[in-house]
């Protein structure tokens, strides 16, 4: 067995795959994931839109049609992980086999497939939601607004729990009807549903916007704001603009919305609907701003079975882990990094060491890849890549570091909508830093637990072990030299006996 497999097979040991299967009142989709419990990564995720809870409104049953194509699909499912060895699979029912007439009749059929659904009851699948939002936006405190195609689930969070929930019969598949009525029973009939969840209206904080249509409203508002980014994770909304959007959205044309990347031609049929209903959701609520999700029931179902250390970990940390460690890049050699350069940030390190030390790692993998790509990589990483718990400000940071590591203090435009000047300048001063500690010893344990780095207020001071005297010569001068322009500073080199990592002398400027 190759190196690279039994390096794979080792990780799926220590965690091996999990899925969830998602039999919904639109789709019915399964998702694998593989890597860390704290921050799983998607390996497949397939899905078809049967749209089981489709006439739940008028015959209030699923009809055979979507009943045969939605168990053809988990057939082929049950199938794929049997095949892939994935064992570890939950298996999970929401509105349309909760509400409809033939729902336990169709779960029967489910389960001669060898699954074995479980039907969430209304809390349940709120709950599960919420919990998607938690492991996503550690420390979340606001109202959880999951939009399936059966029903809207409204769930206070705070201090990493659940408190009120609320299930509303207001899913994508069920508001046309009421939208057919008129706009102003449109609006009775749903300020009558979101009374029941009148704890929403106190609960301070943000909406956190679950589910694939409020993340193609998301699409919509980053093209209508042309927003750098193109991951509706994380993405923010004031209330204001929502409505604004909202209003717009309410008589749109679904064949001009599926040009937008990121709007499916199902979910397209869906915003107007869905934008109708935003407008009373948020006056009834009043959010300070929503942010979209794309955590959500899934995520949430493996989240909840953590443990509290667990999930505790920071995700962001421990994804970027997951995805460098495999290119030969250690949380170890990234916190030995971070430390060494500390003396270059604003301030003690403390307020940015997460974004530091996530940087230093991804740096470290950037120096694998081959130096044609790395210009790309440097940038779809921090950009592109769906990371969790990284904000705008965050991401363009370590872009900025990426660059610097590579010795570049020019940075792509639209990093300064993303972040200020002066936290650009100060990722970029970070992979200065990165990239001398590599220039210096090739960028060894050995060389760095021999050397120490010093910002003092006139003069950048590289401390030198007498035993590493000798690399003290072109090239890494030349970086340490660009490293002190940049800074202002005067470069100074002390070679010598230093108690290095332990409590030092003033260095006289």
């Amino acid at each position: 067995m190759n190196k690279s497999r039994s390096a794979k097979w080792q990780r799926r040991l220590i965690q091996p795959p999990r899925a969830v299967i998602d039999i919904g009142s639109n789709t019915v989709r399964m998702v694998i994931y593989e890597g860390t419990a704290r921050a799983p990564e998607v390996v497949w995720n397939e899905k078809v839109s049967a749209r089981l809870g489709r006439d739940l409104a008028d015959s209030g049953a699923i009809p055979e049609e979507a009943a045969e194509e939605a168990l053809a699909a988990l057939a082929r499912y049950a199938l794929i992980l049997h095949d892939l060895g994935v064992e570890d699979v939950q298996t999970v029912a929401t509105a349309a086999a909760r509400d409809a007439t033939n729902g336990s009749e169709f779960l029967a059929r489910v389960a001669a497939l060898g699954l074995e659904p479980r039907l969430l009851s209304g809390e349940e699948e709120a709950t599960a939601s919420a919990m998607g939002a938690l492991g996503a936006f550690p420390g979340a405190r606001g109202v959880v607004a999951d939009l399936g195609g059966g029903s809207l689930e409204l769930v206070s969070v705070a201090d990493n729990s659940c408190h009120e929930a609320a299930s509303l019969q207001l899913g994508t598949l069920r508001l046309p009807a009421l939208r057919a009525r008129g706009s102003e029973a449109f609006e009775q009939a749903v300020r009558k549903q979101l009374g029941s969840a009148g704890w929403a209206a106190a609960h301070p904080g943000p909406m956190y916007m679950i589910g694939g249509t409020w993340r193609a409203l998301a699409a919509y508002a980053m093209r209508y704001f042309d927003y750098p980014l193109t991951d509706p994770h994380g993405f923010s909304l004031a209330p204001e603009d929502a409505h604004r959007l909202a209003q717009e959205l309410v008589a749109a044309d679904p064949e001009q919305l599926m040009e937008i990347s990121g709007i499916s031609a199902m979910r397209a049929h869906y915003l107007p609907d869905a934008a109708a209903l935003l407008r009373p959701l948020l006056d009834t609520i009043g959010p300070e701003e929503l942010i979209f999700s794309s955590w959500g029931l899934r995520e949430g179902l493996l989240y909840a079975r953590l443990e509290p250390a667990q999930m505790k970990a920071d995700p962001l940390l421990a994804g970027v882990t997951a995805y460098a460690s495999p290119r030969d890049a250690s949380i170890t050699d990234a916190t030995l990094l971070s430390a060494w350069t500390v003396s270059l940030t604003d301030g003690d390190g403390s307020v940015n060491e997460r974004l530091r030390l996530a940087a230093a790692q991804l740096s470290g993998a950037l120096q694998r890849v081959e130096p044609n790509l790395r210009v790309s990589h440097a940038i779809e990483w921090p950009l592109g890549k769906r990371w969790i718990d990284l904000d705008a400000r965050g991401r363009a940071m370590i872009c900025a570091a990426l660059f610097g590591s590579m010795g570049r203090t020019d940075v792509p435009e639209k990093l300064s909508e993303l972040a200020s000047d002066d936290d650009l300048r100060e990722g970029i001063t970070w992979g200065l830093g990165y990239r001398l500690a590599r220039r210096l010893g090739g960028g060894s344990r050995m060389s760095l637990t021999t050397s120490a780095l010093r910002r003092k207020k006139k003069s950048l001071v590289l401390r030198l072990d007498e035993s590493r005297a000798a690399l003290a010569t072109y090239p890494a001068m030349r970086e340490f030299e660009a490293l002190a322009d940049w800074l202002g500073l005067k470069p100074k080199v002390k070679v010598g006996s230093f108690k290095f990592g332990g409590e030092e002398e003033e260095e006289e400027e």
